[in-house]
């Protein structure tokens, strides 16, 4: 496929704007997917293997703008990357050699149980209830994270909404801080699926070069937002942009 000059400049902003969506809510593929269809005008297998390998430049600017809410929080980082790292090869894996109709169909579910549970009130416990909880939260924490890096690695849209609906619920930090831990830790599974994709199937690389750059600023930008934005608000934004996507993704599954 050949792209003018126009196509390629405009998917810069595009990238800004995706990056900036991506580092404060986890919906990059809200923007950056449709800029790839519509004005690159990718078939959406294609489109969906350059996102993923564009996407990868959030990690780099949003960790780079972050590194004050990571301080003191490299434990649960480096848990989180490692999951969704081996998650997300299974999940290439399974997207190269499988096929699964079904799968789509589920996706609007996940995405609208994030949405949910993001806004849903947590419960006060006690010392001892939380420390007996904690354990088996924990093990529940890390399975879901290993899934959802096979969903970043299988199909990814929303994957961020997911990563921070469970972070939301296993820590009692800010909004801004495991914010801050998704954006990086997707890192790893994003790179795997490039890395993969960039051999057993087709990356459109002059594509990823303006719309990545676009991302790269736009995510260095996004987490100074999270810092002055109430967190109630940024939580709400969220939820009501991951339900008009899991109705989106409905209609067309359905």
């Amino acid at each position: 496929m050949h792209f003018s000059i126009m196509q390629l400049l405009l998917l810069f902003p595009f990238g800004i704007l995706a990056g900036i969506v991506s580092s404060t809510v986890g919906m990059a593929s809200l923007v950056s997917y449709p800029a790839l269809l519509y004005i690159a005008g990718l078939p959406p297998v294609y489109a969906n293997v350059t996102n993923s390998s564009s996407v990868i430049f959030n990690g780099i600017g949003s960790g780079l703008s972050s590194i004050p809410e990571l301080k003191g929080h490299v434990k649960q980082l480096v848990t989180t990357s490692v999951c969704i790292f081996l998650g997300s090869i299974l999940g290439t894996y399974l997207l190269l050699h499988f096929s699964s109709a079904s799968f789509p169909k589920l996706v609007p579910f996940f995405i609208l149980f994030a949405a949910i549970t993001m806004v849903w009130p947590k419960k006060n416990k006690g010392a001892a209830e939380n420390e007996s909880v904690g354990k088996f939260g924990q093990a529940l924490y890390a399975i879901a994270t290993v899934l959802t890096g096979a969903y970043v690695g299988y199909f990814g849209a929303a994957s961020g909404i997911i990563v921070n609906a469970i972070l939301s619920k296993i820590t009692d930090e800010k909004y801004a801080v495991y914010n801050a831990i998704r954006n990086v830790s997707t890192f790893g599974g994003n790179l795997v699926a490039m890395v993969i994709f960039a051999f057993q199937s087709h990356i459109y690389w002059i594509l990823v070069l303006p719309l990545g750059s676009g991302l790269l600023i736009g995510s260095y930008i996004g987490p100074k937002i999270v810092r002055v934005v109430p967190e109630k608000i940024i939580k709400w934004i969220v939820a009501i942009l991951a339900f008009g996507l899991a109705v989106e993704l409905f209609i067309q599954a359905y």
